[in-house]
């Protein structure tokens, strides 16, 4: 009901401001055909250029839009003061190829996330091409080092919770901006933290009964930590986004728009 009554009020004020141009236009073109000049009559109604199924930029669902604005402020300062030197410092010491070899083994573990979700949606393509990535660059491809899959025609079929929620119809919900992480919406925060909360148990099962077992407890917790920053700056390496580098003083409302859609797409793909 509250958004209807946002909506029916951004209807009058739209209205309101027809008319006030309607106004100014039959006064400029009444002063006009005094002066003899032919008034041409519009040849397409309204209803042909404004389509009611279409959301257009100011239809966004954005009703936390003043914390959304001071936390994509807090970003840009997080992400220019200590997140981007961090990361900066990352790429100073390490060559290319060993950032990329980083960068395979974390994706790699992604995939159990892709499969997992593949699986949920009961898609069958994307979860046999999925098991085959995960099998062909763990083994040949040295714990995902390397991606021999994609030169074997098996590409990624990127899926997370928050798209599986969105599969079975659940819509996407208030734009929210995360702390650090940036665009999101209410859905794809509740399929990131389903996400993440799989990825911890998956870490756990290494420490306990995998890879990692005969560890030591005195250095786990150290291991551990270390991983998880190098996780999280390599996360923020691949990611080529920038803020304020648009040159417009719209670019929140450009990222939002772009990431909304974007999920949309994924979502129907």
């Amino acid at each position: 009901m509250k958004r209807e009554r946002i909506t029916s009020i951004r209807y009058i004020l739209v209205l309101c401001l027809l008319l006030a141009l309607v106004s100014g236009c039959a006064t400029s073109q009444s002063a006009r055909h005094d002066e003899g000049v032919t008034i041409i009559q519009a040849k397409k109604p309204v209803s042909e250029f404004v389509k009611e199924d279409v959301t257009y930029p100011i239809d966004t669902y954005d009703p936390w839009e003043c914390f959304n604005r001071d936390m994509y402020t807090f970003n840009y300062y997080f992400d220019k003061y200590f997140f981007l030197p961090v990361v900066g410092a990352y790429e100073w010491i390490l060559p290319d190829y060993v950032e990329d070899r980083i960068s395979g083994i974390f994706n790699n573990i992604g995939e159990l996330s892709n499969l997992t979700n593949n699986l949920l949606q009961l898609k069958g393509k994307g979860t046999a091409i999925t098991t085959g990535r995960l099998l062909v660059n763990s083994t040949v491809g040295v714990a995902g080092m390397y991606d021999p899959a994609k030169k074997w025609g098996m590409p990624e079929h990127n899926e997370d919770f928050g798209q599986t929620l969105g599969h079975y119809g659940v819509g996407a919900g208030p734009y929210l901006v995360l702390p650090v992480l940036g665009p999101s919406s209410l859905r794809d925060t509740t399929g990131l933290a389903v996400d993440t909360t799989a990825r911890i148990f998956f870490w756990d099962w290494m420490w306990r009964d995998g890879a990692f077992e005969n560890v030591s407890t005195s250095n786990e917790s150290k291991i551990r930590w270390g991983m998880n920053a190098v996780e999280v700056i390599d996360a923020r390496h691949q990611v080529p986004f920038r803020y304020y580098q648009s040159g417009s003083p719209f670019e929140y409302d450009f990222v939002r728009k772009l990431y909304l859609e974007k999920r949309k797409l994924d979502v129907a793909k």
